[in-house]
């Protein structure tokens, strides 16, 4: 484990505790255990992978490893208790849960990207740190070198841990997150919490018949025996494609990295794109055998461009797949997560997570949840209608390039040319208009809104997710005189800058590979750097690709303050072993930063675990 130095953990402290039966825990509480603290917010897709990575571990070590999530926010509506403790169910966090509004615990454990993961061990000290995804297997080492450690000291302490689970809700539905209409006027909704689909009435609210067995899985077969894992987008495809495939829509199978394939009349279920592991490759422009793919969180599907575009939250990007010549590849997007309008392959997403079509089939609108933004693709360009960045949300109405959303999760174009917009963490329905370039407020008071469908009587229904059920817009709510300007909040994540010097700064990516594996040349470089800034006028050199985890930066002391973006990734393997496993780390973060003379001329930026 490296470093011999002995960090005391800092106690744990906040506003409430979850998943503990009403108990305030402390470190004395989980002394004799092994812990994991993870840093999360719920709005993060990374921080939702490393909740699945973690699964299997709680599973394995039950008897002597306590996971505690501290839930420290981005976005303001993150910090409503409330909200924290929907977000809780809704992705399935079986383990305590400390909120942290104020993100007291993530500056007292210097966390520095979402998701980060403190190791605590059985006598109270820190003894790793990792930041990002991917870092199942060398967690399960170490806990392995811990157990063996502290059964030997005769400080672990074996028996069940702190979580209790709250009591089971009764609703229709638990947590939608998208519909469709159906051929029939019937509704297919994803209720994803219970890892199923639910065909509704057209009413919107009486159950017809259920899809899956609303255990967590990934079995293909009959209605009721099929399995998923917190399903998100649904898409009817046409009905020419239907009849050569065999089924007549796909699910993106979100937390399972797949796509599904539904036959409407039988409610039978199979496997159409996705090998079940996470993308976590090199960025190519090739098709892929759609079985073969490696997928990465699913979220929302459209027909657009004679192929089914998928927004890839999990990777920032946008992919197709063809049903027909069963592949898949990559569309839009470079996997860097920021914001940037350009050619396909040039442009930053954040997240992507709605997908709807014009009603003239020209343009692709993009709910870009991270960037509180409202994209589009047209004419092999992404463009972007509203918002303005990582850091910048809140809920201003008026012209498009000032005007302010919260995390929107769905899109729905109506046949004016204008786009709906569920925005999900301003719990409103927005509305933005290309010809007058305004954005207005259609509905609020809604529970984190996450889909909106248009009905062929022009009806609206949203996907009310945190109320559990299908919602209605009032009549005439469409119209010039039933939308509202608001004037509301503007926010900044309030991240805590860096000062850094003018000129020269050294970048380096601090990676030491998991105990036992080693860095991989097999096919090249085993590292990979990406780095730039927003505005890009921050760097006057040091922008761009390289190989080397080390880069020289050179900042403009004319621009005061930015944000620089940086990806690195290293490929490493088993070390020692016949048939060595491959690994892939990677992580995003975007660093605040205050250009400030006499400031420190090195950034450090830890990739994967290194004792405290």
């Amino acid at each position: 484990m490296g470093s011999t130095a002995r960090v005391r953990a800092p106690e744990l402290r906040g506003r409430q505790w979850l998943n503990t039966g009403g108990r305030n825990l402390t470190l004395q509480d989980l002394r004799g255990k092994i812990v994991i603290a993870d840093f999360w917010t719920f709005c993060c897709i990374n921080c939702l992978h490393v909740l699945d990575e973690l699964r299997p571990l709680e599973e394995k070590y039950g008897d002597v490893l306590v996971v505690i999530g501290v839930h420290s926010p981005k976005f303001e509506h993150e910090k409503d208790a409330d909200a924290l403790v929907a977000a809780v169910e809704r992705y399935g966090v079986h383990h305590p849960v400390l909120d942290d509004p104020e993100m007291d615990m993530w500056q007292q454990y210097a966390a520095r990207a979402w998701p980060t993961l403190s190791v605590i061990d059985p006598e109270g000290y820190v003894v790793a740190t990792m930041a990002g995804e991917g870092h199942a297997e060398g967690l399960a080492r170490l806990i392995d070198e811990l157990v063996a450690t502290h059964e030997a000291k005769g400080t672990l302490h074996r028996g069940d841990g702190p979580y209790v689970p709250p009591p089971a809700p009764e609703t229709a539905l638990r947590f939608p997150g998208k519909a469709a209409l159906l051929p029939n006027g019937n509704l297919l909704v994803s209720d994803s919490a219970r890892h199923s689909l639910v065909e509704v009435d057209s009413d919107g609210e009486t159950p017809v018949r259920r899809i899956g067995s609303g255990e967590r899985g990934r079995a293909d077969g009959p209605a009721a025996a099929a399995t998923f894992s917190e399903p998100q987008g649904v898409c009817l495809l046409p009905t020419q494609v239907a009849e050569v495939v065999g089924y007549d829509l796909v699910v993106a199978d979100t937390v399972n990295h797949l796509l599904r394939g539904v036959r409407l009349e039988s409610g039978e279920v199979v496997t159409v794109a996705g090998s079940g592991r996470q993308w976590r490759a090199e960025v190519d422009d090739h098709a892929h055998d759609a079985l073969a793919v490696d997928l990465s969180s699913p979220w929302d599907l459209a027909w657009y461009d004679d192929k089914l575009i998928i927004a890839m939250a999990g990777i920032h990007q946008l992919w197709w797949f063809d049903p027909i010549k069963r592949t898949a590849g990559m569309y839009a997007g470079t996997t860097v997560e920021a914001l940037r309008d350009g050619p396909l392959a040039e442009a930053w997403m954040a997240q992507p997570s709605g997908l709807s079509v014009s009603a003239d089939g020209t343009r692709l609108w993009v709910a870009d949840s991270e960037t509180s933004a409202v994209r589009y693709v047209e004419n092999g360009v992404l463009g972007t209608a509203v918002g303005q960045g990582l850091f910048d949300f809140g809920h201003v109405d008026g012209p498009a390039e000032s005007a302010l959303l919260q995390h929107p999760l769905g899109v729905c174009a109506l046949p004016d040319g204008s786009v709906l917009i569920a925005d999900t963490y301003n719990g409103a329905v927005r509305r933005f208009d290309p010809a007058s370039n305004q954005v207005s407020t259609v509905a609020d008071g809604l529970a984190e809104p996450s889909d909106l469908v248009l009905t062929p009587s022009g009806e609206v229904l949203v996907v009310e997710s945190a109320a559990h059920r299908l919602t209605r817009l009032a009549p005439g709510a469409l119209s010039a005189a039933g939308a509202s300007t608001v004037d509301g909040p503007r926010h900044r994540t309030e991240r805590k800058p860096t000062d850094v010097a003018a000129g020269e700064v050294t970048l380096d990516i601090v990676f030491t590979p998991a105990p036992g594996q080693k860095l991989d040349e097999t096919y090249g470089p085993s590292t990979r750097l990406v780095v730039s800034a927003t505005p890009p006028e921050l760097l006057v050199d040091g922008a761009g690709t390289g190989t080397e985890l080390s880069r020289r930066l050179v900042l403009n002391g004319e621009v005061t303050a930015g944000v620089l973006q940086v990806t690195a990734q290293a490929a490493t393997c088993d070390a020692d072993v016949e048939h060595a496993a491959c690994h892939l780390t990677r992580q995003d973060w975007g660093v605040p930063v205050r250009v400030v003379d006499g400031a420190v001329t090195r950034l450090p930026l830890v990739l994967r675990g290194l004792d405290a």
